[in-house]
């Protein structure tokens, strides 16, 4: 047999390995989905439900993975990086958009590009709350701003993070209330952010509706305004910062994401995965206990509202301008 005979049949050889390794069944082992910040938070109460849901749809496991730190940016860093086979997503905020306009404003080298993820799914769309811890004599957000006035710099918010998705907001209003001058108390997430509130080691923040809900009813903080276009459906007779003057609109949206490079294939397997497991009874009822709104998006419409979103975000925090912690 001719060399040129040998080698046209090894090169066929590899060419069907590949083929083969191409038309692999997905998935074939665990799936992590990594929530980049510490349990408790609206993101690990959104994934966690979805996970086991979508374990029982993909007949595979589906494990959830918290990777907190720097407001997000060290578990986005993470799955940014991470080999696209299909078997690492990420279960993330609004605040995903945050890193790359932050960067930019501070004029330094970006920690991930929003093109190194491909957006898979919306999930919810939440209306985030301003809160703030029951002992405080505040009643309204009118009362809040006039004691502000008088002594700036005595109390403290919470947040997420420096520049994290309730940094952001609470830095945005109290900009528009006139400048308004208060202590930050920046946490790793969600979870942390309201213990601070709780402990009274900070006074208020902006607060997705699934964490402030359960310390609302126990009347442990108070809900002074929503910061959505029109009243939370939830939270009927609490007033938008809107209505009361303040021209800010603001949304805790949570969605899935995947690293770039993940085959067409397993993005579509997921996709399709995802769009039953929103409307699963057991996924649809853990968000309607935290009192937060599903609002599904499957992959062209959700990059579209996302390219919007970070479009907004990146003019909001150019405006905020340069914040340092206090």
């Amino acid at each position: 047999m001719s060399r040129r005979v040998l080698a046209a049949g090894a090169l066929i050889a590899v060419v069907l390995t590949g083929a083969a390794w191409a038309q692999e069944p997905y998935p074939l082992r665990p799936i992590t989905i990594f929530v980049p910040f510490p349990p408790g938070g609206v993101t690990d109460i959104t994934a966690r439900p979805l996970a086991a849901v979508l374990e029982r749809i993909l007949k595979n496991p589906v494990v959830v993975a918290n990777k907190g730190g720097a407001a997000g940016n060290v578990g986005r860093q993470a799955v940014a990086v991470s080999k696209p086979d299909g078997y690492t997503l990420m279960v993330d905020l609004v605040s995903i958009s945050n890193g790359p306009a932050v960067d930019a404003l501070f004029e330094r080298p970006p920690a991930y590009t929003l093109d190194q993820f491909i957006p898979i799914a919306r999930l919810t769309n939440d209306i985030p709350i301003l809160v703030v811890n029951a002992e405080t004599p505040w009643k309204s957000v009118a009362d809040l701003v006039a004691d502000l006035k008088k002594r700036p710099g005595e109390f403290t918010f919470s947040s997420s993070g420096l520049y994290g998705a309730s940094h952001v907001p609470m830095a945005w209003f109290l900009q528009a209330a006139g400048g308004l001058q208060m202590k930050h108390l920046p946490t790793t997430g969600g979870g942390p952010a309201m213990t601070a509130v709780l402990g009274n080691h900070a006074q208020m923040w902006v607060s997705p509706t699934g964490v402030a809900a359960p310390h609302i009813k126990a009347g442990k903080v108070r809900a002074l305004a929503t910061l959505g276009g029109t009243r939370h459906p939830r939270f009927p007779d609490v007033p938008t910062l809107k209505g009361l003057g303040h021209d800010i609109e603001y949304y805790f949206w949570v969605g899935l994401f995947a690293p770039k490079g993940v085959p067409p294939q397993a993005l579509k397997t997921v996709g399709d995965a995802v769009r039953k497991a929103v409307h699963d009874p057991e996924f649809a009822g853990a968000m309607d206990k935290v009192q937060t709104e599903v609002a599904f998006l499957d992959a062209p419409a959700f990059r579209q509202f996302w390219e919007r979103e970070a479009r907004t975000i990146a003019a909001v925090i150019k405006r905020i301008g340069k914040v340092e912690k206090k």
